[in-house]
């Protein structure tokens, strides 16, 4: 407990530690960072990511760019300084669910490897695990359930990732998954792997 100058206030201590959280939950924490071109699949891997995890009893959240972007970063654009901002914003909401305890999954594009490395650096570099959903561009295209590439095709989308604004795949990232090339399933785990040989997930 610690009195400011104003008499009338006083702070209290941090209270629970993140050791405390992870130690009930029984399991050790982190913020899995995937990104990825529009249409990789980022959010289906997050989701199935997820619904395992958590059959395995684990806590765990995903933090879904479009679901960002409709309330929490809905103020934002899409230019270089407002991407950025999105970035931060998701970075810090992760810190605070890394700090409970949570594995929380983060599926978001992220197109500049400047603003992830922000990310990790808000995170924490051991506990950021970055995954690279490559997928090439054309079947991003071809896969378009949203209509988002025609759109920015006919340019009717300014600064769209892949086509009108960059995308810079991550250099040496921690996991690298191929959905084009591979199925849900294999991809899911893979990553899942990834994460049990680094201890992240349900402790013995």
């Amino acid at each position: 407990m610690t009195k400011t100058g104003d008499a009338s206030l006083v702070w209290q201590g941090p209270g629970l530690s993140r050791a405390d959280r992870e130690g009930q939950h029984r399991q050790r924490g982190a913020v899995v960072w995937i990104t990825g071109l529009s249409g990789a699949g980022k959010s289906t891997l997050a989701f199935d990511i997820e619904r395992q995890l958590h059959l395995e009893g684990c806590r765990i959240y995903t933090l879904d760019g479009d679901k960002l972007r409709q309330r929490i970063c809905a103020d934002l654009g899409f230019s270089a300084a407002d991407r950025s901002e999105n970035v931060r914003r998701a970075a810090e909401i992760a810190r605070l669910f890394l700090d409970a305890g949570v594995i929380t999954l983060v599926a978001l594009i992220s197109p500049l490897a400047a603003d992830r490395a922000a990310a990790r650096t808000i995170v924490g570099g051991e506990d950021f695990i970055e995954v690279y959903c490559e997928c090439p561009l054309e079947v991003c295209e071809a896969r378009d359930v949203k209509g988002l590439y025609r759109r920015a095709r006919r340019g009717e989308i300014d600064d769209f990732t892949g086509i009108s604004a960059p995308y810079e795949a991550p250099a040496q990232p921690e996991i690298v998954v191929n959905t084009a090339r591979h199925d849900l399933a294999h991809c899911a785990r893979t990553v899942l792997d990834g994460l049990k040989a680094r201890g992240i997930g349900r402790l013995a």
